[in-house]
């Protein structure tokens, strides 16, 4: 499948996107944190769940932007991230099994992978931070790479979320916010929707 080639159907359809966020560590992860959820937010996830040390203000950060910007994107913190996955991939709220892709330089390859998962089930989107427990390999229902050599996680989770879900529409995606940019080859173009 090529990048942002989802059928508009299933798109419209398709199930809740979270990301999970492992082993936060307050000060010296809170930039990558941050991004990492704004991320998540941008390319088509439904919320992200903080686990690790908890930290009140990357919470604060996503709200923010969500509420500035519009859209239906919620955020939390799970105090027990691998008991909540344990749940989840037995049970996704309506008694069947949730779809877990931990993203890792470990895994299959991306272009390989996002054509075996299941669209049709909830997902949740691994990311870790420090060194993700064995278990997580093992609960994942797909261990996927963008690549194999170190890089960032906020761009494994920015790709993988454009091919997974495909384009955002702004528009009707994130609606009911106070701010929208409007598209320019040049200078910056904001529409402050509660001065209308």
């Amino acid at each position: 499948m090529k990048s942002g080639l989802l059928p508009d159907c299933m798109r419209d359809q398709r199930q809740p996107i979270s990301v999970l966020r492992l082993g936060h560590r307050r000060e010296r992860d809170k930039r990558i944190t941050s991004h990492l959820g704004l991320t998540a937010r941008a390319f088509g996830a439904n919320e992200v769940i903080l686990a690790g040390e908890e930290d009140p203000s990357a919470l604060e950060t996503w709200n923010s932007v969500t509420e500035r910007f519009g859209g239906e994107f919620k955020c939390h913190y799970e105090p027990k991230p691998l008991g909540w996955l344990r749940r989840f991939s037995q049970d996704a709220g309506d008694g069947k099994a949730g779809v877990i892709i931990h993203l890792t330089m470990y895994g299959e390859h991306w272009h390989h992978a996002i054509e075996k998962i299941d669209r049709n089930r909830p997902t949740v989107i691994v990311v870790g931070g420090t060194k993700v427990p064995g278990e997580v390999y093992k609960l994942a229902t797909h261990n996927v790479s963008v690549g194999n050599q170190p890089h960032s996680e906020v761009s494994a989770l920015g790709i993988f979320l454009d091919s997974f879900v495909g384009p955002i529409d702004d528009v009707s995606h994130f609606s009911g916010g106070e701010i929208r940019v409007l598209p320019s080859a040049s200078g910056k173009h904001v529409l402050n929707l509660e001065e209308e």
